[in-house]
């Protein structure tokens, strides 16, 4: 039995899914992965929450660098993976889609019930007034007012963020709040920052009510993706992932389908295209 079929089938027995995705998905659309199979990290460390609130230089760093990482998201298009759970979602199949990503490229898609559990990175909040703002204005202001830093090659990471050390950094301009000059952050859950509790409650409410929970494209390394495998397993819900390589879930999936998560997903679309 092919990976597409496993997963068509584990559908069928399990018709009323919620489903949970990481950056695994989104690499057919030109965005990295975080971790390796091994579920090492292929980066340095993501930027700490802390460290932006509390350091001037380290948000000069993120400013400067999003200048060439963020562009990577904003021009990215939802690929055949994104367009297969959209179209499980339409054929009745998803309760829930929560994605650990920030790229908002299932809403593209056209996928309806989107939690954005860490956040979207095309939204920028103010962390003193809490206005909210387009990230791509923000972008644009921030090569204005700075066109000594000339755009280097560097290699772009998922959270917009991007692969470069440079002295420039220490004389780049951040832009601040129109409204109160407070600090702009982007409107996403950086590391050793709370993920909206409103976001897990509805998560785990939709997975109370759900058949099976579907991970796709994650290692489940980050506890906040892992805690509804966790949740699930407590509660007897069966779990299948799709993602190569190792997950934090191994010990308690029911189904693991260690394969190329864009041929699994279209393949078993395929399949249940014929049954519904």
């Amino acid at each position: 039995m092919t990976h597409a079929e496993q997963l068509a089938n584990f559908i069928q027995q399990h018709p009323n899914l919620v489903v949970l995705t990481g950056a695994g998905i989104s690499t057919d659309s030109g965005i990295p992965a975080y971790r390796d199979k091994e579920g090492n990290w292929m980066h340095t460390a993501p930027v700490q929450h802390k460290e932006y609130m509390s350091n001037h230089y380290a948000r000069q760093r993120f400013w400067a660098r999003s200048l060439i990482g963020w562009p990577l998201i904003r021009d990215a298009e939802p690929g055949d993976a994104h367009d297969a759970l959209t179209e499980l979602e339409k054929l009745g199949y998803i309760k829930l889609l929560i994605t650990q990503n920030v790229d908002r490229l299932h809403q593209r898609s056209g996928s309806l019930n989107v939690i954005d559990l860490h956040g979207r990175s095309d939204r920028v909040k103010c962390m003193n007034c809490q206005h909210d703002f387009d990230r791509l204005p923000l972008h644009e202001l921030s090569a204005k007012i700075n066109p000594q830093f000339q755009i280097q090659k560097a290699t772009a990471r998922p959270d917009g963020d991007a692969e470069l050390e440079t002295e420039a950094f220490k004389d780049f301009k951040v832009p601040d709040c129109e409204y109160c000059g407070g600090i702009l952050k982007p409107d996403v859950v950086y590391f050793g920052d709370n993920v909206p509790k409103e976001s897990v409650f509805k998560g785990l409410n939709a997975l109370e009510q759900a058949d099976a929970l579907l991970t796709v494209g994650t290692s489940l390394m980050v506890y906040s993706g892992f805690r509804f495998c966790k949740r699930a397993h407590e509660w007897g819900k069966p779990i299948c992932s799709v993602n190569i390589g190792v997950t934090r879930a191994d010990p308690i999936l029911d189904l693991k389908l260690d394969a190329p998560i864009k041929e699994t997903l279209t393949g078993a679309v395929k399949i249940l295209r014929k049954v519904t």
